[in-house]
């Protein structure tokens, strides 16, 4: 049977960040929270960027936690140690979206792929956030560690080529980069995926289209670009003419 793997990114993609945001607001209020939620998730990818490019790493979970540091310093709010420990213990019990689980759900009858998470968090952090997803938890597709990818052990963030190579290989896929989909909300990922020999698509639940300006210049972009998780699923299933089970089965 011909096989392909999917690689699926965690925070934004498969799991929604709202009660992040949520946790937020009972902290500064709606206003102030919308504003830290997006200049922190802002500063956290950049943080990943300028550490690539400075040759330095730090964990994601640090980063985390900086970003959060950075952007309420930025809105002249104090941040205690016992509201950051709130705003990281968020990042537990997080909700998916629901596309994301008819996503998988297809997943689960389509016995070609094999899934796998691909997350510049940690393992622990990747973990912890798995199983205490509440929607994760009853998902027909389990992600033990073996089927937890984390860029920790290569001390460099996505988009580094290294990563989307370091993923192909556990996945079986070195000399096959091609038969690896990356699935992610990001377009920085999609777009790295793709320049490292992989395939992407890109979930925009906005219905946008996909105006990325550094992919006009650079050439690359997602192999598809879609509106939810369960559409990419889909797609991959089409293009690589796979076959799913009788839901009588």
């Amino acid at each position: 049977m011909t096989k392909v793997a999917i690689a699926f990114d965690l925070y934004g993609t498969l799991l929604s960040t709202e009660s992040i945001a949520t946790e937020l607001a009972r902290i500064y209020g709606e206003e102030q929270a919308k504003t830290i939620a997006v200049q922190a998730r802002r500063y956290q990818l950049e943080y990943t960027w300028r550490s690539n490019s400075m040759g330095v790493y730090r964990p994601f979970v640090d980063l985390t936690r900086h970003s959060f540091r950075h952007a309420t310093a930025e809105a002249n709010l104090d941040l205690s140690m016992d509201h950051e420990e709130r705003i990281m213990e968020a990042y537990n019990g997080l909700d998916s979206f629901t596309d994301a689980e008819k996503g998988l759900a297809l997943v689960s009858q389509t016995p070609a792929i094999d899934p796998y998470i691909f997350s510049n968090g940690t393992v622990d952090m990747i973990t912890a956030s798995l199983k205490t997803s509440p929607s994760l938890a009853e998902s027909p597709v389990m992600f033990p560690e073996s089927r937890v990818v984390s860029v920790d052990p290569l001390k460099v963030f996505k988009p580094d080529p290294k990563t989307y190579q370091h993923v192909a290989k556990v996945a079986g896929f070195e000399s096959q980069p091609e038969k690896v989909y990356l699935i992610s909300s990001n377009p920085f990922d999609a777009m790295g995926a793709v320049a490292a020999g992989l395939k992407s698509v890109w979930v925009c639940r906005q219905d946008t289209e996909w105006i990325d300006g550094l992919s006009g210049a650079l050439n690359v972009r997602p192999t598809a670009v879609v509106g939810g998780v369960d559409e990419a699923v889909r797609e991959i299933i089409k293009v690589e003419g796979l076959t799913e089970l009788t839901k009588s089965r």
